[in-house]
């Protein structure tokens, strides 16, 4: 071949190259708005379904304005923070975990013994919902994340308004191995949680996944949850998340609030 012709193959391979760029890039750009959308809306479901509210024939955008009510609390005092005092990062609608996590402003660095759940720095406030029946509470969804096996695992935990039984479980981002890890999926998993303790009569924290299957005739089987087959790191990581944000680190200033009556 001569060098004319070497030469022109790789003009018109990288003429190829650049128009197949640009296409894509136009459609990343272009799709990004409905992706958004999309995330979101997966996300009020998960929302809907930890708190175990039915989405059949529904407009879960509706729904879930129907149903949910929200609030963004300071994790350290377990207050209610005044929407006076929102600002166009804290607010209801931009917040992100994600971005507050990361923002000096509005995070908190754990140290070593804390940080159970691997995540290193976690937001000073987070948002909560309520789903209340006739104006009175009957749920309260509370987000939390933590570190898998190969991804961080972003989800929700429902509890009842007794402050101690779980209602609902679900995760709506994470990157863990499909038939291992991914089972975090299951639905007859996620169902698994519903009923199960939190807490002792002492008030101590006792909720934890195990490595393998739940012997339901043990005393403690209320506070266990089935490890995943085959997934051990999944299995800690989910373990460790939900400790982590049920104890005195997460949530736990808030649930007392609670329990005290002074929020409601």
């Amino acid at each position: 071949m001569s060098t004319d012709s070497t030469r022109k193959t790789i003009l018109v391979a990288l003429g190829v190259c650049l128009v197949c760029s640009v296409l894509v890039s136009s459609a990343a750009v272009g799709l990004k708005g409905i992706q958004d959308k999309n995330r979101e809306l997966d996300k009020l479901k998960n929302i809907l379904s930890a708190g175990n509210i039915s989405m059949e024939n529904a407009d879960v955008r509706q729904l879930f304005k129907e149903k949910i009510e929200t609030d963004i609390i300071d994790l350290s005092s377990g207050s209610i923070i005044d929407k006076k005092d929102y600002t166009n990062l804290l607010n209801l609608e931009t917040f992100d975990i994600k971005a507050m996590a990361k923002n000096p402003k509005y995070n908190r660095t754990l140290n070593a013994g804390q940080d159970i759940a691997q995540i290193r720095q976690i937001p000073k406030n987070m948002v909560i919902y309520w789903v209340k029946e006739q104006g009175i509470v009957d749920k309260i969804i509370l987000p939390i994340y933590g570190k898998g096996l190969w991804s961080t695992m972003y989800g929700f935990i429902a509890l009842d308004k007794d402050l101690t039984t779980v209602r609902g479980f679900t995760f709506y981002e994470h990157g863990e191995t499909p038939g291992l890890g991914g089972e975090v999926d299951n639905p007859s998993w996620k169902k698994s949680w519903i009923g199960k303790k939190i807490i002792d009569e002492t008030g101590q924290l006792k909720i934890e996944v195990i490595k393998d299957k739940v012997d339901h005739t043990e005393i403690n089987s209320v506070y266990q949850v089935d490890g995943l087959s085959g997934a051990t790191i999944t299995t800690r990581g989910v373990n460790a998340l939900v400790r982590f944000w049920l104890s005195e680190n997460g949530y736990g200033p808030f649930l007392d609030r609670l329990k005290s009556g002074e929020l409601l």
